[in-house]
């Protein structure tokens, strides 16, 4: 009588250990996939396909792995918040990102901020309005570059451009209401354009024959600036473009 209480005894024991044993698994399960979705907020944004090609408006190419998409994904929330930073400012605000930190990283970097940002501004949406702000700015680095006789510094800014147009995209007055400036722009951007033609003059009065030559070369991007440019907004982004990114001297 007394072993089979005994045996009795501890099957209950074993039961109860069990059950919180059980118990403590499910806790710890729940937990765990707390800390899970805590960790990856952007998981949302994964991506299913073995392979994701980012094809830009440039005709480059982007190509990654299913795990190196979503790793960037994890890794770069700044590509998702809700009011993003401009990229040089979202650029220089990263932490020891090895993957982006040479000069082919950051045009890397750039076309990625541009390739999410466009998901959040509408690719289809603003297309032309993409289109005309990349050739503004390519059209103001050629011109720059050429001024300079090349270098490095304007060939990756052709790419870079795809972050400064998408978030110029960003800024674009959406609508009607948004835009507070209906006056004309023709003084303001003869005047533009003219501290341009000046500045080409400038550059190039230590020439001999081939003065006239390049002189006219080079207002052929300003003759193509001022097709561009069509109100306000892109006057605007245009000057801060130029303003910002070809102090030389």
């Amino acid at each position: 009588m007394k072993n089979i209480l005994y045996l009795v005894l501890l099957m209950t024991l074993s039961c109860n250990f069990q059950s919180k044993q059980t118990e403590k698994k499910q806790i710890n399960k729940t937990k765990e996939d707390a800390v899970t979705k805590k960790e990856v907020p952007n998981s949302k944004y994964y991506t299913t396909k073995d392979t994701v090609l980012i094809c830009t408006e440039k005709g480059d190419t982007l190509k990654y792995t299913k795990q190196e998409y979503n790793t960037i994904v994890d890794k770069h929330p700044e590509f998702f918040e809700e009011y993003p930073n401009q990229p040089d400012q979202s650029y220089f605000n990263l932490n020891n990102s090895e993957e982006f930190s040479s000069e082919v990283g950051q045009d890397c970097y750039y076309v990625l901020y541009a390739y999410f940002l466009k998901q959040k501004n509408g690719s289809d949406k603003y297309a032309q309005q993409r289109k005309k702000l990349i050739d503004i700015y390519s059209n103001i680095n050629t011109l720059f570059g050429t001024i300079q006789n090349g270098g490095s510094y304007f060939g990756h800014q052709e790419m870079r451009i795809l972050g400064y147009a998408e978030y110029s995209i960003y800024l674009l007055p959406k609508e009607k209401n948004d835009i507070q400036k209906t006056y004309a722009i023709s003084k303001q951007k003869n005047l533009y354009l003219k501290s341009l033609r000046q500045l080409i003059e400038d550059e190039c009065y230590t020439l001999g024959k081939e003065k006239l030559e390049r002189i006219k070369k080079l207002n052929e991007f300003v003759n193509e600036l001022n097709k561009l440019i069509t109100d306000h907004f892109y006057l605007r982004r245009a000057q801060e473009f130029q303003y910002e990114h070809y102090e030389f001297y």
